[in-house]
């Protein structure tokens, strides 16, 4: 097992306990955390064009973009 797989599993253990609904800490957020690996050149290009404490904000609203785009495509 590699050192980042198990740091991903804690990261998503403490978001996940984070993300309850027992009354206590923040509220939960309705997202689910997930890992995805980029190039190391496509974060790069993304930090360049939007910071790097935006980098999941960006990858978010380009998911939904191209799911609309693709539901839309399936409408027609």
């Amino acid at each position: 097992m590699q050192i980042n797989d198990v740091i991903n599993a804690i990261l998503f253990e403490i978001e996940r306990e984070a993300d309850s609904d027992d009354g206590m800490g923040r509220p939960p957020l309705g997202m689910k955390a997930t890992t995805i690996r980029l190039s190391m050149d496509t974060i790069r290009r993304i930090e360049a064009q939007v910071g790097n404490r935006q980098l999941a904000k960006f990858i978010r609203e380009a998911v939904e973009r191209e799911l609309r785009r693709r539901e839309d495509e399936q409408k027609l």
